[in-house]
């Protein structure tokens, strides 16, 4: 049984195969966290906005922002989502890397696919920032 485990060599080079993911791996991690952190003002300026009372002739004109703040929640809703996927598929793909190394199979496509993948996912959740950046800055941001 000791024979058939993977010898030094071969769990260095599964080290060194699963190093640029995770990296990727941690970057998600911080860019899950922007996310969340955008998504909370998003969802604390709804809340602002929907406390102003129909009686406020001033601030009550800021209601007509909530269906844009909604539409940035959606977004970066989905950016989150698809940052997970990322993180999730990365950690399958170190997962395979070493699974693959103890019972010796070639691991290097089925790692190449899931890199895709992940890297597929990213640029998914990045697309979707973007886009909620995009419409982020309105006349009604200007009003406190």
């Amino acid at each position: 049984m000791i024979s058939d485990t993977p010898s030094v060599e071969q769990l260095s080079q599964v080290i060194v195969h699963v190093t640029a993911p995770s990296f990727l791996l941690g970057a998600v991690a911080a860019f899950i966290s922007v996310l969340i952190s955008r998504m909370n003002r998003v969802v604390d300026r709804i809340q602002v906005l929907n406390d102003i009372t129909d009686g406020d002739g001033v601030r009550v004109r800021l209601k007509a922002d909530i269906p844009r703040l909604k539409r940035r929640a959606d977004l970066l809703n989905t950016a989150i989502l698809f940052a997970g996927v990322t993180a999730i598929v990365t950690c399958l793909l170190v997962i395979v890397a070493f699974v693959s190394a103890y019972y010796r199979f070639q691991h290097e496509y089925g790692v190449a696919i899931l890199f895709v993948v992940a890297l597929a996912a990213f640029i998914l959740s990045l697309i979707n920032l973007v886009r909620e950046t995009r419409i982020s800055l309105h006349e009604y941001d200007l009003y406190k």
